[in-house]
């Protein structure tokens, strides 16, 4: 089973990806956890490029597609065909909303270079972890931000550790958000909506009531 978190910054995803994995470990299931980009040594190097570098926005589409095209071949691939659940941090829902719906580049182009670099992948389970933009960004650079920021030019932001895409204008991320929301909508069967705004037990519950249902329709019992 392949499953992909997706959501704004800030959503949580990090910390429920360790729960559901934790969750489906002590049930004897093997689990394979990595993210996006990253999960190989090539992927983890563009990452450090293309989170840190100013790059025009179809580069930076590219190099997210070549990072997923090591990712599929060499990690989730290999894995899904010996009988493990793959979690990963980020999938091509991430590029259609980031550079798609955010940064103006045409879905349907965006769309038939997703189908390419991914092999043909697609995730049989989309967490979208979803919280208003401001709320995320206050939890991922700790405090509350003004809805107007530009998140760049803002003295909490210089003083975490953000990479490029956290440092975006608060309307980039409204537009981020807006994009899953609008993939969510388009494939309800696929996509399942968490509200990340609630305690981590909460979404915790929600995620884990969800994972068991869809096994359950597989054919698994977790």
């Amino acid at each position: 089973m392949f499953i992909t978190f997706e959501g704004p910054e800030g959503s949580g995803k990090t910390t429920q990806i360790r729960l559901l994995a934790d969750a489906l470990r002590e049930r004897g299931r093997e689990v394979v956890t990595t993210r996006e980009p990253g999960g190989v040594p090539a992927a983890e190097q563009i990452r450090e490029l293309v989170l840190n570098s100013d790059l025009v926005p179809e580069a930076e589409a590219l190099l997210f597609l070549a990072a997923r095209a090591e990712h599929a071949r060499k990690v989730i691939r290999p894995a899904l065909e010996r009988g493990a659940v793959v979690i990963c941090d980020r999938f091509t829902d991430s590029t259609i909303a980031y550079q798609g719906y955010a940064l103006g580049l045409p879905l349907p182009q965006l769309r038939n270079l997703c189908e390419f670099a991914s092999t043909g992948l697609q995730p049989n389970l989309t967490l979208l972890l979803d919280l208003p933009v401001e709320t995320g960004l206050g939890r991922r650079l700790g405090a509350q931000l003004p809805l107007d920021i530009d998140v760049s030019t803002d003295a909490t932001a210089q003083s975490q550790q953000v990479n490029k895409l956290d440092a975006r204008a608060v309307e980039f991320h409204r537009r981020v958000r807006k994009g899953f929301l609008k993939e969510a909508e388009s494939e309800p069967r696929r996509i399942y909506r968490v509200d990340a705004s609630r305690s981590i037990k909460q979404v915790q519950q929600d995620i884990w009531k969800e994972v068991r249902r869809r096994l359950r329709e597989k054919g698994t019992r977790a």
